[in-house]
């Protein structure tokens, strides 16, 4: 009989299991401190819990964690992981040191459904949604992960498409009996899907990065085909209605292409569309794919356009660039999962 995992189970969760299996309640609270505090790999290194229970929660259930296939690792400490899922996918994450801070960015699904012109994993088409637990096994899993600083959800796929398994692994990783994080600590990256915002931004206090790359409805859209159902004009005054003064942050992700999105035009436009709004911006350089027809802007053009937005009152997200602009050179330029596995296996 086929075990389901643990991990990825919010402590209401563990509560109805152990009531089901005629439990004592209180050890709902033990199982998650094993999980997500001790992380162990195995029911039989819950010491506390009785041999009856720990050999009655074994035979339906396990911990799920799983260890990467493989690493692929940079001279300047950045590792990209693979994990298979049970069903035979493959997912990616990022583990990036900067000095005092180590970010790990992770997926939400294998593959998207938002088929963005310049992103790989657009390419590789839609295959399935992660649950909770497979979202936080590229914590739980990660042999640096003692060392993470912050969590961004910026791998493959759209967290607001999958939002009742990333709201879990959210809950997880900041409630107490979970990880207990700071939820400064983790950033959740989206296109721009209206219903997922709006319920992330009621039943989360992470921050939000939201994928713009332009101020022009039509030249958007082109870009990001999501623009149609959500545009960018009607998500900047949706935002605007939230607090975004205190702890949690909100930024704008723009990739700055040659020739496209560049211009004197372009910046003057995200002035006036973000005026009003307490937020940052991440310009960050694009480097070429296979198969699309875009080109990083030059070094010169990103200052000047930087420039001309913090001295209109559009602030520049300094503490995110250094890691963010080689993470996304770095993402863009990866094969699909499926072609890494040929990368990465070892030659016989």
């Amino acid at each position: 009989m086929t075990r389901l995992p643990l991990l990825g189970t919010t402590l209401s969760g563990l509560k109805e299991i152990v009531s089901e299996l005629g439990m004592p309640g209180f050890t709902a609270g033990q199982i998650a401190s094993w999980i997500y505090d001790k992380k162990v790999d195995t029911i039989a290194e819950m010491t506390n819990l009785s041999l009856k229970h720990r050999e009655l929660l074994a035979t339906r259930f396990e911990v799920g964690t799983s260890v990467p296939v493989q690493a692929m690792r940079s001279v300047d400490g950045t590792v990209k992981y693979l994990y298979q899922t049970p069903e035979g996918y493959f997912v990616e994450s990022v583990y990036i040191p900067d000095g005092e801070r180590a970010t790990l960015c992770i997926s939400c699904q294998v593959g998207c459904k938002m088929n963005c012109a310049f992103c790989m994993t657009g390419k590789q088409g839609f295959q399935a949604q992660l649950t909770a637990g497979q979202i936080l096994n590229q914590i739980q899993s990660l042999p640096e992960r003692e060392s993470l600083t912050n969590v961004v959800m910026m791998g493959m796929g759209e967290p607001m498409d999958n939002l009742d398994e990333v709201l879990k692994a959210l809950e997880i990783m900041t409630s107490s009996y979970g990880y207990a994080w700071s939820p400064k600590r983790v950033t959740v990256s989206t296109v721009g899907l209206r219903k997922g915002i709006e319920r992330f931004l009621k039943e989360s206090d992470c921050h939000l990065a939201v994928s713009l790359h332009s101020p022009f409805a039509d030249q958007r859209q082109s870009l990001m085909p999501a623009e149609k159902g959500f545009p960018a004009q009607e998500m900047v005054g949706m935002l605007k209605k939230y607090d975004f003064s205190r702890q949690r942050r909100l930024s704008f992700e723009y990739i700055v292409f040659k020739n496209v999105n560049d211009s004197l035009a372009h910046a003057k436009e995200l002035v006036r569309l973000l005026n009003g709004l307490d937020c940052r911006i991440n310009l960050i350089r694009f480097h070429a794919i296979p198969g699309v027809d875009l080109e990083g802007a030059a070094a010169e053009t990103m200052l000047q356009f930087r420039d001309y937005l913090t001295s209109h009152g559009v602030f520049y997200n300094h503490t995110f660039l250094s890691w963010r602009r080689y993470f996304r050179c770095l993402w863009h330029a990866f094969y699909s999962a499926a072609e890494q596995i040929k990368l990465l296996t070892p030659k016989s």
